[in-house]
């Protein structure tokens, strides 16, 4: 069973930290913001360190998530920013009180190590959505879907179609993230449970042929054989090569889940895009795949 961290609701204290690379600009329109939803924030050493290319130390950046994972006070920690570095410091971290006092995680791209960890170890529900280095370029909508998913109101998505979907309808729990992290999650105990989940992917500054060798060590880890649905976010700024590697993002997955029967669907709006829709990892949702509509909703 997957747990529920408690909605925020007004006057709630919300922590920020920097669990990966260092901040390039203020966070203050973000603060605005969360302060605006009637939340308090308080910044973490993180967010204000620097260590080459890194928030702080690992020893810094570990011990500053580790305070508010502690902190009972604290309704929800959300990731800065992405970049990478999140993996330096999961070992470091002791979730002992945090299981037994869930709390909103929130971010993507490099984050996803964290949501995937929480996920793959106690079951704990999880955001992954825009972060504050991105409000400023983020759509409202998607930081509107950010706080509806921290405020538990309800989150239903319908976007136009394109012809290279597989059409369907599924039920489950819905898991992913970013591609490269989940791959870095294999053989560990942050690794996720695929078998019968929805799964989201997303990627960017990727060349085809990465993409294409990663979902194949998915594939060859019996990651891809089991799912319900399979929904495809953004896979931008990909690197241009100097031979062409001949097929799209979309031709190479279609060609990866031939011989399975769910559905899948592409360009939902969620990844390093402008409209990142915020996506709850570990709640049971239902994909519909039409012929020129996709829908998702949670239950």
């Amino acid at each position: 069973m997957n747990i529920q961290p408690l909605h925020l609701k007004k006057g709630d204290k919300i922590a920020i930290v920097c669990p990966a690379n260092k901040l390039k600009k203020s966070i203050t329109p973000a603060v605005s913001l969360f302060e605006s939803w009637g939340l308090q924030v308080i910044q973490g050493k993180s967010v204000h360190a620097a260590h080459f290319q890194f928030a702080g130390t690992d020893e810094l950046r570990a011990a500053d998530l580790q305070t508010f994972l502690d902190d009972v006070e604290i309704k929800a920690i959300l990731a800065a920013r992405g970049g990478y570095g999140g993996i330096r410091i999961l070992d470091q971290l002791d979730f002992t009180s945090f299981n037994k006092c869930p709390k909103w995680i929130a971010g993507f791209s490099d984050t996803t190590a964290l949501l995937s960890h929480i996920q793959a170890a106690f079951n704990i529900q999880s955001i992954h959505g825009q972060m504050p280095a991105s409000f400023e370029t983020g759509t409202p909508l998607s930081l509107e879907t950010l706080r509806k998913a921290l405020f538990g109101e309800a989150l239903h998505y319908s976007y136009s179609s394109i012809d290279k979907n597989r059409h369907g309808q599924a039920e489950g729990i819905l898991i992913g993230g970013n591609l490269s992290l989940l791959v870095a999650m294999q053989g560990s105990i942050s690794e996720m449970d695929y078998a019968g989940k929805i799964l989201f992917l997303e990627d960017v500054g990727e060349h085809e042929y990465a993409i294409d060798r990663m979902l194949r060590m998915l594939k060859r880890g019996g990651k891809l054989a089991g799912l319900k649905g399979l929904i495809i976010g953004a896979f931008n700024e990909i690197e241009p090569q100097e031979i062409p590697f001949g097929q799209t993002p979309e031709e190479l997955i279609m060609e990866i889940v031939r011989e399975y029967d769910y559905p899948v669907c592409f360009n939902f709006p969620v990844g390093h895009i402008a409209d990142n829709n915020a996506l709850i990892i570990g709640r049971n949702a239902i994909m519909k795949v039409g012929y020129n509509e996709v829908k998702l909703a949670y239950k």
